[in-house]
């Protein structure tokens, strides 16, 4: 039913059933517990990721503390009642204006990129956490986590040049995925690292699990 990286409303009455269930809670300390424990009810989503080898039936889901209470990732297990919407992913020019100053030229490349190939990024990780919440979570050092829908293959190479060439001139680190339709995604550097190879691979992660795949035939 749900796709990695999609972005889940939990209803506030489930939420503390949710976290009556979950040994992570006891790990926090009172500050990450309080944010925690007013997440659902602040309207703040959680990202669904690719569940852990014997986790509790339902769905997978997780979010990020801001940095200032440790950066800790909390995974959670929702049951499918519980979740109240739905959201789209959260394109990279919506989130813009979460982004600091020193961003904007290198963002504003990626955004001329993906019109010029009539692709549209979302983001993740930090930036995504920041728009979502308000609460500061990127940092110097932060990547700028990146999804795009799989290109079709005449410009895939374009894509993929774009993102080095700006990845090169910073002054944040580009990474993240291209995805495919059914949520399933490959690191975008890896590709572009293994393309050019007859025998090159990269891991194809999905709700599943992660496989190898040869890395010439991927979008054929």
């Amino acid at each position: 039913m749900y796709s990695r990286h999609q972005l889940l409303c939990i209803r506030p009455e489930a939420w503390s059933s949710v976290l009556d269930h979950a040994s992570v809670i006891w790990e926090l300390a009172s500050d990450e517990r309080e944010l925690l424990v007013g997440w659902a009810e602040r309207g703040w989503p959680v990202i669904v990721r690719r569940p852990a080898p014997g986790e509790a039936r339902g769905i997978a889901v997780g979010l990020a503390m801001p940095p200032a209470l440790g950066k800790r990732r909390v995974g959670l297990t929702v049951p499918v009642p519980a979740v109240a919407r739905t959201l789209p992913l959260v394109a990279l020019e919506e989130a813009t204006a979460s982004a600091a100053p020193r961003l904007r030229p290198q963002i504003d490349a990626v955004l001329a990129l993906g019109r010029h190939l009539a692709l549209r990024p979302a983001v993740f990780g930090a930036l995504l956490w920041q728009h979502l919440t308000g609460l500061s979570y990127l940092r110097p050092a932060s990547d700028l986590d990146l999804l795009w829908p799989a290109p079709d293959r005449d410009i895939q190479p374009d894509l993929l040049a774009g993102l080095a060439r700006i990845d090169r001139h910073g002054p944040a680190r580009l990474d993240g995925e291209v995805l495919f339709s059914g949520g399933a995604g490959v690191n975008w550097r890896e590709l572009h690292a293994e393309i050019g190879r007859p025998a090159g691979a990269v891991l194809v992660k999905s709700m599943k699990g992660t496989e190898l795949r040869c890395a010439r035939t991927l979008f054929t």
